[in-house]
């Protein structure tokens, strides 16, 4: 096939461009890298199988020759980025996805929809499965994000019903691994950073909140198992495993072999405090499941920041100096 990848140049959207590569599909490329890194696909771009054009989907998303399947992934994503780019957050979901779904039925292609697990807010039922409503703050600093997604699957949804678009939703759990920003702001990411520089690590509240992390090989495999399917979704990929906000520092710490300590601060607005899937679906209708347990994809990534001591280095400076955007 060949497939249009919106924010290909991001951490998701880079691994699945070389998924799709790897296993013979060509692929177009849309960022404007805003938030994704030039270094991501740099190796991918000198396969002839691989186009890149540098776009803002919330403008335009033009693309020449047949089209088979597009996954619009562009969108800030962390917590750090959606808070500094509110309203280009608002027009990826927005605009974006309306720009996405035009050229996908234009050329009666598959769009799969990445969405998020932001969409079910602070949730009140727990487990989440893909029949909860939610409970968002439709004007808390986080809504930009989870309304803008929220907004993204009404609107698939609605091309769906009324142009029998051919449209998939995939709601996206914390995901990890390597190219991550080491100062982007999410948990993983920023314990790694903090552990291997041996600065204290930083727990919001009092770390009882918990999470599911899905490392991204598994999660990657999710997304293209939707796209070669017929479903509409939504359906939740992520990793059910639920782990407390503390634990996930103490496996950070035991990992690297750190001296840190922990260092605890006020928990932000509207923070989740339970987040994990019911993915009964992704296995009845996919097939899907993760098979990357925490420990292993934690020692995949951090070999991949160990790695690269100059970015891990300016992550760190960012982080100690609060310029990483973190709430």
């Amino acid at each position: 096939m060949r497939v249009v990848v919106t924010g290909g140049g991001g951490f998701l959207g880079s691994h699945l461009c070389e998924a799709l590569l790897r296993r013979g599909d060509s692929v177009v490329c849309l960022d404007d890298f805003s938030t994704g890194e030039p270094k991501n696909i740099a190796r991918l771009r000198q396969n002839p199988a691989f186009e890149f054009r540098h776009t803002d989907v919330s403008v335009a998303v033009d693309v020449s020759g047949p089209v088979d399947a597009v996954t619009h992934l562009a969108s800030p994503a962390s917590p750090p980025d959606y808070l500094r780019l509110p309203l280009q957050t608002l027009a990826a979901g927005s605009r974006g996805t309306e720009n996405a779904l035009r050229l996908a039925h234009r050329h009666g292609a598959r769009l799969v929809l990445a969405s998020t697990s932001e969409v079910y807010g602070d949730p009140l039922l727990h487990p989440q499965d893909e029949d909860y409503w939610g409970n968002v703050n439709p004007i808390g600093p986080r809504s930009v994000y989870d309304e803008a997604k929220r907004f993204a699957e009404a609107l698939s949804f609605a091309y769906r019903r009324t142009l029998d678009a051919n449209v998939g939703i995939v709601r996206i759990f914390n995901t990890y691994g390597p190219r991550m920003r080491p100062h982007d702001g999410r948990v993983v990411s920023s314990f790694i950073t903090q552990a291997l520089s041996g600065a204290p690590l930083t727990v919001y509240g009092d770390g009882k909140q918990t999470r599911s992390f899905c490392y991204v090989d598994d999660l990657i495999r999710g997304i293209i198992a939707m796209l070669d399917s017929d479903e509409a979704g939504p359906v939740n990929l992520g990793n059910p495993r639920e782990l407390a906000v503390t634990e996930l520092a103490e496996l950070v710490l035991d990992i690297t072999g750190s001296s840190s300590t922990v260092e605890y601060r006020g928990l932000p607005a509207d923070d989740p405090v339970r987040r994990r899937p019911v993915i009964a679906l992704a296995e009845e209708l996919l097939g899907w499941h993760p098979e990357v347990d925490i420990a292993e994809g934690l020692r995949r990534t951090v070999e991949w920041f160990a790695a690269r001591p100059e970015d891990l280095a300016a992550g760190a400076r960012l982080l100690h100096s609060g310029r990483s955007g973190l709430p």
